[in-house]
């Protein structure tokens, strides 16, 4: 049976003397705070369709119980950079299956974590689909190997970075993979 889904990508930043708070405050700037997130793993399933954050946000409704795949970072260290990213590879054959990675890290700008988190969700995808995987060739190297074997049709990643806040507030940064799909009518 086929699995209809649609996704979209989101982040927020969250500063808060508490850290729990300061979560909470990036849950909001990335507009997923008025849900009940289920963290899942990193299966893009066949034929998803990738939506923007608002037709996403659209589908979806406060209280609803929402997948996601979510990375998350926090410091209360002054001026730390923090970084979280999901990364997305899809197979060329829509009927087949692809995959999210999420990445966070230290002291990364974003396009490193962003190019690092494509990389992770690539490879896990190049294995499945016995695309060659060299771990020691660089980014580049692999990312040309993919498009040489014509299986891999297109990476990306969303990623949110931050300096931790001079005054030692906690920073936190969330990314996400939201699955939106409509809540099911609950029949009593």
């Amino acid at each position: 049976m086929a699995v209809k889904s649609e996704v979209f990508l989101t982040k927020g930043v969250g500063r808060h003397k508490e850290r729990l708070s300061s979560f909470e405050m990036a849950l909001r700037g990335a507009g997923l705070a008025t849900f009940n997130l289920v963290r899942v793993s990193s299966i893009l399933p066949p034929g998803a369709r990738m939506l923007s954050r608002r037709a996403g946000l659209a589908n979806l409704s406060p209280g609803q119980i929402v997948f996601t795949v979510m990375s998350d970072n926090a410091t209360n260290e002054p001026h730390r950079l923090i970084a979280a990213s999901i990364g997305i590879a899809r197979p060329r054959d829509s009927s087949r299956y692809g995959y999210l990675s999420e990445h966070h890290s230290f002291g990364q700008r974003e396009q490193v974590a962003g190019d690092y988190a494509e990389d992770l969700a690539a490879e896990m995808l190049a294995t499945t689909l016995g695309v060659p995987f060299d771990p020691d060739a660089s980014y580049d190297e692999r990312k040309e190997i993919w498009r040489i074997s014509d299986e891999i049709v297109r990476t990306s990643n969303i990623t949110q970075t931050a300096v931790g806040h001079k005054g030692g507030l906690w920073t936190t940064v969330v990314a996400a993979a939201v699955f939106a799909t409509p809540p099911l009518p609950l029949h009593l």
